[in-house]
């Protein structure tokens, strides 16, 4: 049950009962205030013992960042304002990268200059100073937390009068799941899905389309590689899963590339200055969800849709840090990694970088716990699930019943990070549809005030600004259109479909050589584009917990094919036949060459639509084919009794 379905839906906060924190929250927040009122006594020790006046300088620096600079006078004193401004840099290089010293340093090495720089008195007033300071400081943060609380039992209400009734048409929208087998990717969606498979198709080592600006925030390499195999893993689960080929190539080479250290090395930095560890630098071992988690997702998806379970092996997913030292791990280690760490974790959820808890990856480690499950058997989910969910409704979420951000998990604090009810709702749909609708049901309410109809009449999603595209830093609103598409596809929204998709329109949309992109998004927004063009009700989901119809795993498969020549929109097999349908992706009919697997052998298949009216399996299970494509071809092998 969330916060939003809970009592206090119907009985919203006071705007004065102040933002709910947990247990745990509670108790970082009454250390971290412990901590710095040690620190303020011990600053105040040396002006109470008439200490020199070093040592005063010093000890003020120990209230407010750069205070000490009061103290030393003339000059000196720009430098507050300026430390004040590089200790709020400091935090952000804490956020940005883990570098958990880097507040402390600053701090520290702001009082201890203070005390250096001193003359032979101090500053007449300053500790007047200093302490009016911290106390604007205090009561400019506590003005905003109650604007905050104001404005989150505000949205609460609001939220009470609409969620049933649309949580209501949640459901009608979410049940409407297709059925298995009888759907095709058009010559439309394989435009979208071309763009997926020739980032995928390169060799490992290339990164020809991706964006490489840093390896620790939304931009890195590793949540582009995952969001192009989440796409690759839908079009394989749900319309492509008797197909292998290049299908399997591009979802193996980016596994694969993830596992080069230029994609994973970012660990060996955060884990030096993040938990001073100078010698294990195993990226699936202590925090790092936002690798284990996401990487987890990324290869169960991949094994359950596609039926591989190589990646099992021993040391089939091993990342190698130099000659002498790699780090093994297959599936089963990646997922122990992230249970083993939700074993320990007193705020139920684990950290990404060193300190920082981010629900959203912690979604995308449920969700890796969950497809593990899928694949064997296991019952993780089962097990973390109930405390999971209790510490994310009680130490990481606000007083609209909204998920926050993120939270450190030293100092208790939280800090804002945009996700929203759109952005964790497909994954909560993994393994808690009912909370998932839940998510929805908020999320397109809220979204409709920004629909709008175009000079065409055709309704589109208009938000201020010029966006902030978070695969590349950049000015745009792909990831913010194709991430709303996605979420709607995934509950059946098709109004909010057609307006995510008019919106995509005007984003720089170009089909260069067959492929669609847009030109105005990162490679990440892009993928999650994708993924919202091809994605029908609850495929998403049912790519990590459920997998394709058991009968697809006996019948043939479609094994070869040339990309770009032959593009495949469906290859479904009831056990003993296989129906494709191929289009053309150049400028030659053909004739190409079809080579099938898993055929039972010295058979013989009646071919519908193809050149010949029989095939025969050799006593391998094997054959092979030429056709002609010209224009969408369905081509039908039925196994003759």
């Amino acid at each position: 049950m969330t916060a939003i379905d809970a009592p206090s839906l119907s009985e919203p906060r006071s705007p004065v009962a102040g933002r709910p924190r947990g247990p745990v929250t509670i108790a970082r927040q009454r250390r971290t205030a412990m901590i710095y009122g040690l620190a303020a006594v011990a600053g105040l020790v040396p002006l109470l013992a008439n200490a020199s006046p070093a040592w005063q300088a010093a000890g003020l620096g120990l209230w407010v960042p750069g205070a000490g600079f009061l103290a030393v006078g003339g000059w000196a004193v720009l430098l507050f304002p300026l430390v004040l401004a590089l200790f709020c840099l400091s935090m952000v290089a804490w956020f940005w990268a883990g570098v958990v010293l880097a507040p402390l340093l600053v701090w520290g090495g702001a009082a201890l200059a203070a005390g250096l720089m001193v003359g032979e008195a101090i500053l007449p007033g300053a500790h007047f100073l200093g302490l009016a300071s911290g106390l604007g400081i205090t009561l400019m943060f506590r003005a905003r937390e109650r604007k905050r609380e104001a404005g989150d039992a505000a949205k609460l209400l609001a939220r009470s009068a609409f969620v049933p009734n649309s949580l209501a048409e949640v459901e009608v929208m979410a049940s409407a799941v297709p059925v298995a087998g009888t759907r095709e990717l058009s010559a439309d969606d394989l435009m979208s899905v071309r763009y997926v498979l020739d980032r995928g198709l390169q060799p490992v080592d290339a990164f020809n389309g991706f964006d490489i600006i840093d390896q620790f925030q939304p931009a890195a390499l590793r949540y582009q590689i995952n969001h192009l195999g989440f796409a690759l893993g839908v079009v394989q689960g749900a319309y492509c899963p008797n197909f292998t080929g290049y299908l399997r190539t591009a979802q193996r080479n980016l596994i694969d590339k993830y596992l080069l250290r230029k994609v994973w090395g970012y660990w060996v930095y955060e884990s030096c200055w993040g938990h001073l560890n100078f010698t294990n630098f195993d990226p699936a071992a202590r925090d790092n969800i936002m690798l284990t988690g996401w990487f987890g997702m990324h290869v169960g998806q991949y094994m359950l849709n596609s039926g591989d379970h190589s990646y099992a092996e021993p040391g089939a997913l091993t990342f190698r840090l130099n000659q002498n030292t790699a780090y093994v791990h297959d599936i089963h280690t990646v997922i122990g990694s992230v249970v083993s760490n939700y074993e320990t974790a007193e705020f139920g959820l684990f950290a990404c970088e060193p300190n920082w808890i981010y629900p959203i990856c912690n979604h995308y480690g449920m969700g890796s716990l969950a497809v593990h499950d899928a694949l064997f058997g296991s019952a993780h989910v089962k097990t973390h699930l109930p405390n999971w969910l209790d510490k994310l409704d009680t130490e990481f979420t606000d007083g609209a019943g909204s998920i926050i951000g993120l939270r450190s998990q030293h100092l208790g604090i939280e800090f804002p990070f945009p996700v929203g009810e759109a952005g964790y709702a497909s994954f909560a749909n993994i393994f808690t549809p009912d909370r998932a609708k839940t998510l929805w049901a908020i999320a397109r309410k809220e979204i409709e005030p920004a629909l709008v109809r175009d000079a065409n009449g055709h309704e589109r999603i208009a938000l201020p600004g010029k966006g902030l595209d978070p695969g590349n830093y950049r000015p745009g609103f792909v990831a913010a259109f194709g991430g709303v598409l996605a979420a709607a596809r995934e509950f059946g929204d098709e109004r909010i479909v057609a307006a995510a998709l008019n919106s995509l329109a005007t984003c720089g949309e170009t089909i260069e050589n067959g492929v669609r992109s847009y030109s105005t998004g990162s490679n990440l927004a892009n993928a999650v584009a994708v993924m919202g063009r091809i994605a029908r009700t609850g495929d998403f989901a049912r790519s990590f917990a459920e997998g394709p119809p058991e009968c697809t795993a006996e019948g043939p498969v479609l094994a070869s094919a040339i990309y770009p020549d032959v593009l495949v929109g469906k290859a479904f097999s009831n056990g003993r036949d296989l129906e494709l349908v191929l289009h053309p992706g150049n400028a030659s009919a053909g004739p190409h060459e079809l080579g099938f697997e898993r055929l039972r052998p010295n058979a013989r298949y009646a071919v519908e639509g193809g050149p010949i009216s029989a095939l025969v399996a050799d006593a391998a299970g094997c054959a092979r084919m030429h056709i002609d494509l010209n224009g969408r071809t369905q081509l039908w092998l039925r196994l003759a009794d």
